[in-house]
């Protein structure tokens, strides 16, 4: 099997300094208050179309390149593709769910060209990730409550919705596949296997970056488990970074990250949102204030590639980037020599 180029130049960039990673695009994509209409385009769906952001880029794809290029710009060293929801099971509410490959491989483009010419203007490496959302549906879980057995989808069908979405981020030309928001562990393993089996039938390496999403303050996902448990979970695919995104701001987020930075034995990528939500739904915390949390975690060594959720802008990248500018990265500790299982919380067997 071939190696990733891409995996051997992000670790190289990353044992020099701290990276970045992007900011939403749904806080972006809101700024440009689109209508219906916009969304729609010239597209025949039957469905109300408004708040589809992945089709945008089909029918709106400068405004996708715009965002891209303004994380660029503001100093992101890694894009991510606006294909959060772009699955069929996502794609299902819109009735858009024949359009998946044409949204991934058109959203894989825009930040394939954007990266590129960003590196061709400066010399730096500039990479592309993938990005897979959750769904809506969960495999550990029951939406029924009279029957806890009861599961919408099968792991099987939610593999096969992965896979046609890793295939088309790939053949548009991204360099890693990012699992991101998991709020379901079994739901990221399906991913996890779907990207496996994409780097097989390739006969070449599907670097992995896989991201946690904490639902309480207990510091657990939906599923129940700790980011410790997690870690024990997926280790095994051998993930290019593991890390945190979404939930909460960076004070609520950072226990779990002091916990997985010592244990995790590659890099380490967090992106918090940027505060909590205030009573209408909006993100206040100021770029300043996000990226003194993260001046902070890079001072501790906790990380390796930081950057911005929801509610995060090209402020708030540009904002990080100087706060973490001439900061050690965080050393990659050695594995432990040791059986590390995983239930809701982690069991480790002592040699």
């Amino acid at each position: 099997m071939i190696t990733s180029e891409a995996a051997r130049r992000l670790r190289a960039e990353a044992a020099k300094r701290i990276l970045l990673t992007d900011g939403a695009f749904g806080t972006m994509i809101q700024s440009y208050r689109l209508t219906e209409a916009d969304y729609r385009g010239s597209l025949d769906l039957g469905h109300d179309q408004k708040g589809n952001n992945d089709l945008l880029a089909l029918t709106q794809p400068q405004v996708v390149a715009k965002i891209t290029e303004a994380y660029l710009d503001a100093g992101s060293d890694i894009v991510s593709t606006n294909t959060f929801n772009a699955n069929a099971v996502s794609q299902a509410d819109y009735g858009a769910e024949h359009l998946v490959r044409d949204i991934n491989l058109a959203s894989a483009r825009i930040a394939r060209e954007a990266a590129s010419a960003a590196e061709a203007a400066d010399g730096r490496p500039r990479f592309v990730a993938g990005a897979i959302g959750p769904t809506n549906k969960t495999l550990s879980l029951s939406p029924d409550v009279n029957d806890p057995g009861y599961r919408a989808i099968s792991f099987d069908e939610l593999k096969a919705v992965y896979r046609e979405q890793a295939d088309a981020l790939l053949d548009g030309g991204v360099d890693f596949i990012l699992i991101e928001t998991i709020f379901d562990t079994l739901n990221a393993k399906a991913g996890i296997m779907a990207a496996i089996e994409a780097g097989e039938a390739r006969g070449r390496e599907v670097p992995l970056m896989i991201s946690f999403t904490i639902t309480d303050m207990s510091g657990r996902n939906l599923s129940g488990h700790s980011i410790e448990s997690f870690w024990a979970s997926v280790r095994h695919a051998r993930p290019l970074t593991i890390g945190l995104n979404c939930s909460f701001g960076a004070p609520q987020l950072r226990p779990s990250v002091a916990s997985l930075s010592p244990i995790a034995d590659t890099l380490l990528m967090v992106y918090p949102n940027a505060g909590l939500p205030n009573d209408l739904g909006a993100y206040d915390e100021s770029p300043d204030t996000t990226a003194g949390f993260m001046r902070g975690w890079a001072d501790e060594g906790l990380i390796n590639i930081v950057g911005g959720c929801c509610g995060t802008t090209p402020d708030h990248i540009r904002a990080m980037a100087d706060a973490v500018a001439g900061k050690v990265p965080r050393a990659i500790p050695s594995a432990r020599r040791q059986t590390f299982l995983a239930g809701l919380d982690p069991m480790r067997i002592a040699a």
